[in-house]
């Protein structure tokens, strides 16, 4: 198979269309950022079963609030404009 390579700026903006093109022409991608390789999307007939995805994700945060917070204090109450 070959891989077809993207900027990580490109895949962001366009992933859903990459995705499709992915699964329709049975295409793998490699995005980079920087030029370095960080990712690789691949059709699910050539890669991991479904089954095997099970348990493949490994949190590295205690709690939700890590994931979703930038850890800056901010007050957006009481402000006049």
């Amino acid at each position: 198979m070959n891989d077809r390579t993207i900027m990580a700026s490109r895949f962001k903006a366009e992933c859903l269309t990459i995705l499709d093109q992915v699964d329709q022409l049975k295409i793998s991608v490699i995005v980079t950022k920087h030029g370095r390789p960080v990712a690789r999307v691949v059709p699910m007939e050539f890669g991991i079963a479904p089954d095997d995805l099970i348990g493949s994700v490994t949190l590295v945060a205690e709690d939700d609030e890590a994931y979703y917070s930038t850890g800056a204090a901010w007050e957006a109450e009481g402000r006049a404009r």
